[in-house]
């Protein structure tokens, strides 16, 4: 492969040599020397060698695919068998950003490399061709560029992983901040928040500086070794005519440095200075072994729930999930008539993202009633999604048992017995009534269809629309109303129990406190809402707030005197009086 790869671009660089020697050789033998002729020809020549090099370089670029793609499947089996091994979660950013970029990086610092190589060689013999002297003009300030562009590889490399780093944590303080943002404004951590994104920026901006200072001496590297020469032949010109050089040599000698040699020392300094650094630091990334963040699991207190919280990973369901996946609801054991199962219960449930990842649960128990009412709260990536994925069915336990109505978790039973609402609603293509009917095996009743939407509150738009056999164009519905749309179709749906997962994110308060009104005295229905509103807490039965060693059970105005992370959630929220 390397010995293909050499051979087309010897071919290539042909038009290298034929470039200079050519030109001067049209100009000694035949213009100069009165021939138009000859002088036409080794034009010719010099043009026929420029569509050899094409084509010798369209055949380099396959070369090097095939010599990059394998190194790229051995750094994807490098990652994958990592993150499988190992639970990285940096695995994926591995596979999807850092392994491209460590193969666009390996790619264009062989094609750059390579092509100064044989470039150069081109012109250095061209050089020695026409006349030895001029290789003493041109070939000590090129080997001082490329000596001084070398030199400031190492530390151009070391910058650039600085960047990289500063870079990452501001994404990651981003992403943080994001996430948590109605928890940032209810708890009135605005400040601290900018002033810790404000830190990594000004992280960011001070490694960004210091990688451009390491522009003046590549500038400099090229200005000595591409430019430089170029004077100098200009100053030494009556020199080297004096000790034979022709005219057409000298004339050639310029040529092979402007048109040759500056473009390629040019692409050599951008391209190995940007991509070799860039392929030393991700090379070193991508091998380097960085632990899963872990935070200790406390033991838990009689008030308390044992479960440790991470990160909250299922943020997005599946499209389909209000078909197909399940709400769960965590709640001590309670004393329910033995021959009515919970409508959900938990037992020993124990989950991790992977065998080195820190539990996200670990130990919980829980049951919720029939027809009870619970709402979960915490802060944002505690795990409240994570629980929601795992009465799914859409995760599976590492340890414990899910139950649905009795019936286990994951299994068709169970499915059939829950319907989770998504933040993210979805709304399909067809008449409003396919959409409200979705859940139903048969059609719903147009009385039932309106009955229930008035209830939940999305009686306004179904006027808007045109009624229930009205067409619906998803695009053209904002958020808000899309959530309607789902509440309504899982409040038709048979399933008893349902999972608001931060479903009425895009209402405002009044039409949020409708919708959970509707479905917690819905006939037979049990409800869990995981809440983005402590509003929701107020409406509810019981509260679960997660917060790792500290999660905590009971209604909202008992977790108000015994619970310091709800304390901290509720904060600045007005509390309604009533609770229903």
């Amino acid at each position: 492969m390397l010995v293909r790869l050499g051979c087309w671009s010897a071919l290539e660089a042909g038009q290298t040599f034929l470039l200079g020697y050519g030109l001067a050789r049209a100009l000694d033998a035949g213009f100069l020397a009165g021939d138009a002729r000859t002088g036409l020809l080794w034009l010719a020549a010099a043009g026929l060698g420029v569509a050899v090099g094409a084509y010798g370089t369209g055949r380099v670029y396959r070369a090097v695919a095939d010599l990059v793609e394998p190194v790229r499947d051995r750094l994807v089996e490098t990652v994958v068998a990592r993150g499988v091994r190992e639970a990285d979660d940096s695995a994926v950013s591995g596979l999807t950003q850092q392994v491209e970029i460590a193969r666009d990086a390996l790619a264009g610092l062989v094609m750059v490399s390579r092509s100064f190589v044989f470039t150069a060689a081109g012109a250095l013999f061209g050089l020695f061709s026409l006349a030895p002297p001029l290789l003493l003009v041109v070939g000590p300030p090129l080997l001082a560029g490329v000596a001084l562009f070398a030199a400031t590889l190492r530390p151009l490399a070391r910058r650039q992983e600085a960047f990289l780093v500063a870079d990452e944590a501001l994404a990651r303080e981003w992403g943080a901040i994001g996430q948590g943002l109605r928890d940032i404004t209810a708890t009135g951590a605005e400040e601290r928040a900018a002033r810790d994104l404000g830190t990594r920026v000004d992280g960011e901006l001070a490694a960004a500086r210091a990688l451009a200072r390491w522009t003046v001496p590549r500038t400099a590297a090229l200005a000595v070794g591409g430019q430089l020469p170029v004077v100098l032949l200009l100053v030494a010109a009556p020199w080297l005519l004096a000790r034979g050089v022709t005219p057409g040599a000298l004339v050639g000698a310029l040529a092979y440095v402007t048109q040759s040699l500056l473009p390629a020392l040019q692409n050599l300094i951008h391209g190995l200075g940007a991509g070799g650094s860039r392929l030393t630091v991700v090379l070193r990334r991508l091998r380097a072994r960085t632990p899963a963040d872990t935070e200790p699991t406390a033991t838990p207190t009689p008030a308390s729930i044992p479960t440790t919280a991470t990160s909250e990973a299922l943020s997005q369901h599946d499209a389909d999930a209000d078909v197909d996946a399940a709400p769960r609801t965590p709640v001590p054991a309670a004393r329910t008539p033995r021959k009515t199962p919970p409508a959900l219960s938990l037992s020993d449930v124990s989950f991790a993202y992977g065998p080195a990842s820190t539990p996200v649960l670990d130990g919980l128990d829980l049951t919720v009633p029939d027809g009870g009412h619970l709402v979960v709260v915490g802060a944002s990536g505690i795990g409240k999604s994570t629980l929601t994925a795992l009465v799914a069915g859409l995760l599976r336990p590492g340890r414990g048992a899910i139950r649905v109505c009795g019936h286990p978790v994951p299994g068709a039973d169970a499915a059939a017995l829950r319907v989770l609402i998504p933040q993210e609603a979805y709304v399909h293509s067809g008449t409003l009534a396919e959409n409200l009917g979705r859940l139903r095996p048969d059609p719903v009743p147009e009385r039932e269809l309106c009955a229930a939407a008035e209830t939940v509150g999305l009686g306004p738009l179904l006027a808007d629309l045109g009624g229930p056999r009205a067409r619906v164009d998803p695009a053209a519905l904002s958020a808000g109303q899309r959530q309607l749309i789902a509440l309504t179709r899982a409040y038709l749906s048979p399933a008893p129990l349902a999972l608001l997962d931060e479903a009425t994110c895009h209402l405002d308060p009044e039409a949020e406190a409708r919708a959970e009104r509707a479905f917690a005295a819905r006939p037979g229905g049990t409800l869990v809402v995981v809440a983005h509103r402590i509003s929701s807490a107020c409406r509810a039965d019981r509260v679960l707030v997660m917060d790792g060693p500290r999660t905590a059970y009971g209604t909202h105005e008992e977790l108000l005197r015994s619970s310091e992370p709800y304390q901290e959630l509720v904060g600045g929220w007005t509390v309604p009086a009533e609770r229903r």
